[in-house]
């Protein structure tokens, strides 16, 4: 099971994002556990995950945020405005990939 954490502003934005997410893994066979929370709870999910994307609206806090990563050996990336805004699950759910190294 590949855990995906997404980070945003207040989690609830990314829940269309989320679904995509796993309808694009379910069509390529790959189980997946994504979740969504706010950045500020960052703390409280990094232990049960195996990559973090943050939401472009909170990006001022990637290093921050990178920093906690590194700490926990999580992967860590930013979702690219164009893909969070057409929540284009196919191509985040390929971002979450590469940067695991999956």
């Amino acid at each position: 099971m590949f855990a995906i954490r997404l980070f945003c502003a207040a989690g609830m934005s990314t829940s269309l994002l989320e679904r995509r997410m796993r309808d694009a893994a379910k069509g390529r066979g790959i189980e997946v556990d994504i979740k969504a929370h706010p950045a500020n709870e960052l703390d409280q999910h990094l232990d049960e995950a195996d990559v973090a994307l943050i939401g472009p609206q909170v990006q001022f806090m990637f290093q921050q945020i990178e920093a906690k990563c590194k700490e926990k050996h999580v992967p860590v990336a930013v979702i690219p405005m164009r893909e969070y805004g057409t929540v284009n699950g196919e191509k985040v759910l390929d971002l979450a990939l590469e940067v695991s190294g999956r």
